[in-house]
């Protein structure tokens, strides 16, 4: 797992995000977490590429639990157990794309 924080004052737009996906050659698809909700324990057969837009998304990737806030990105290795939360009272939007070697 590789996270990066954000550490510029300016946090990027959603567009700002999408473009950095693409500038990869991912394809960027944004997905909107509900204030409260869960998804439980999962894994892919290909890495998942995710920064968050707006709010906050905890993350916990095989017992290690991180909290991203907006312009943060996290990479998750394929075939990596992970669940993510929304425990803030906003709805928390996020990109991911996922990349197949």
């Amino acid at each position: 797992m590789i996270v990066n924080r954000w550490q510029a004052s300016v946090i990027p737009s959603k567009d700002q995000l999408e473009l950095m996906f693409k500038l990869e050659g991912l394809k960027p698809i944004e997905e909107v977490y509900p204030s409260k909700s869960e998804v439980a324990d999962h894994r892919h057969p290909f890495d998942e590429l995710r920064s968050v837009v707006s709010g906050e998304l905890m993350i916990n990737v095989s017992g290690n639990k991180l909290l991203l806030r907006a312009g943060d990105r996290i990479i998750i290795p394929a075939n990596t157990r992970h669940s993510t939360a929304v425990d803030a009272g906003e709805d928390c939007v996020s990109i991911y794309a996922h990349r197949i070697y």
